[in-house]
């Protein structure tokens, strides 16, 4: 008998996901019907302006907003075929660490200030891992030298505030894969860094996703860090998806005018001085009201009449790349 082999599921497969918070007052939808896949170690870059919905979008499927939120959500979160919007509170509590790591935006707030970085560490390695209080402290150890802080022993037994902020991201970072999940989802890992610490940080997790063979989903806004770390980029703005391809697809030849406009607003070396800036026009809508049409069509250069019709679905980009996506009829249209 022939016995029929079946693919792993991608470690993250999203299918029309969207989150609803309330308040009081109003309702917003920060997140809506958002679709994409990670596949086994590669690396998806989420990004877009301040709220676009790129942190919502990762945290909410695992029960990370902040206290007191309200959220509805709809759709499907699946991690390696299991839906986590479907799971129980424990269910949730066993994946998070040992199947998915995180990597907080700030990695003073997401320490706890009054207690030694080793402890911190060790607490999530004998949950997830199961190993006995010495066997974490060695593990520990051995997690702060492979995120490059020298003298771990030492680092173990200080304060986040005795720390750097390189040096907490990278215990931030050592937080996040020290259940040696299967996916990390690093939010801003970035933000607040000086720039040579930066390209520090991007080439540990470069280093880390090779020698662990992880799924990575950055959050972040800062393009070079796209470039150098990312196979994928998905493009966020009001919520949906605007563009969703290669690096090199959306880097080189970005379809949508949000992500056109996005890439122009990076300074640049090759530039003139005496250029004149040109960054993007107006700001982000407000999503506690309706939005009718495009939702980047008052902010858009290239805006026609019937893109305040309705708001458009991802379509592919001709003479691109296969899974190159563009949610703007009519530039997809003119590239035909």
């Amino acid at each position: 008998m022939i016995r029929t082999t079946h693919p792993a599921p991608p470690p993250l497969e999203v299918d029309g996901f969207s989150v609803t918070l309330h308040t009081p007052n109003v309702s917003v939808r920060p997140v809506d019907r958002v679709t994409y896949s990670v596949e086994a170690g590669e690396v998806l870059a989420v990004v877009g302006e301040s709220g676009s919905g790129k942190t919502i979008l990762n945290m909410a499927p695992l029960d990370l907003l902040p206290v007191g939120v309200d959220a509805d959500m709809a759709g499907s979160v699946r991690f390696e075929g299991r839906d986590l919007l479907k799971m129980t509170a424990s269910e949730l509590e066993a994946v998070r660490g040992s199947g998915i790591g995180v990597v907080f935006q700030d990695p003073l707030s997401a320490l706890n200030p009054v207690r030694k970085v080793g402890r911190q560490l060790t607490e999530g390695i004998e949950r997830n891992l199961r190993l006995t209080p010495a066997q974490s402290e060695s593990r520990a150890a051995e997690l702060l030298a492979l995120v490059g802080l020298p003298d771990p022993k030492s680092r173990m037994q200080q304060y986040p505030h005795e720390l750097s902020g390189g040096q907490r991201q990278r215990v931030g970072i050592a937080m996040g894969i020290s259940g040696e999940p299967r996916l990390l989802i690093a939010d801003e890992p970035t933000t607040a860094l000086d720039v040579t610490v930066q390209a520090q940080i991007v080439e540990l997790l470069k280093d880390l996703q090779k020698r662990m063979g992880m799924a990575i989903v950055i959050i972040t806004h800062d393009f070079g860090v796209v470039s150098g770390l990312a196979d994928k980029v998905a493009v966020m703005y009001a919520g949906r998806l605007s563009e969703l391809g290669s690096v090199r697809d959306v880097l080189v030849g970005p379809a949508h005018p949000y992500t056109r406009g996005l890439l122009q607003s990076v300074p640049s070396l090759t530039v003139p001085m005496d250029t004149k800036f040109v960054g993007l026009p107006g700001q982000p809508p407000n999503l506690a009201h309706r939005i009718d049409g495009c939702a980047f069509a008052p902010r858009c250069a290239e805006v026609r009449a019937d893109c305040r019709g309705h708001r458009p679905g991802l379509l592919s980009v001709p003479r691109s790349s296969p899974g190159h996506l563009a949610a703007c009829p009519v530039v997809v249209n003119q590239n035909i």
